[in-house]
């Protein structure tokens, strides 16, 4: 396996090159995104992570690839999903339980978010649908498995 630290540091040292120019430029966005009247990220601290000597906090590789346009870091973590998400075997209750707990608990989330308005409670019903999502894409592809090996087409 490649060394991650090195491949997030090389691409998000290719979107600042082509997005900012320069690391001074991107440490400025990167505060004025979070909210960051300090100054906390510094062009040395860039400079840092952009060699692999420290890694990339997640909030700001967020930044960073929102105001670019562009998201190498979060296509390359999606990437590893699809490698590693295949689905074999199981049987149908189990996917179909599976996927209607992430989905309650995922509709429970979504309904104390609405009544708090609280930033971590949206976080949370994000999360929660991030996973019912992902259970109902295994469980319908473990449907399209079943439907192939009983001899009909996906």
């Amino acid at each position: 396996m490649a060394d991650s630290r090195k491949t997030v540091a090389a691409q998000m040292s290719a979107l600042i090159r082509g997005t900012f120019g320069c690391l001074d430029a991107a440490s400025e966005a990167i505060n004025d995104a979070l909210g960051r009247r300090d100054g906390v990220v510094s062009k040395g601290t860039l400079s840092r992570r952009a060699h692999g000597h420290a890694g990339w906090p997640v909030d700001e590789v967020i930044a960073l690839e929102d105001i670019a346009g562009r998201y190498p870091v979060t296509r390359m973590l999606a990437r590893r999903l699809q490698r590693g998400d295949t689905v074999s075997g199981g049987s149908l209750y189990e996917f179909s339980g599976l996927a209607s707990k992430e989905a309650g608990e995922a509709v429970a989330a979504a309904l104390s978010a609405a009544e708090s308005a609280c930033s971590d409670s949206l976080s949370q019903a994000i999360a929660e649908a991030d996973e019912a999502e992902r259970a109902l894409r295994r469980l319908r592809e473990r449907l399209e498995s079943v439907h192939r090996a009983a001899g009909g087409r996906a």
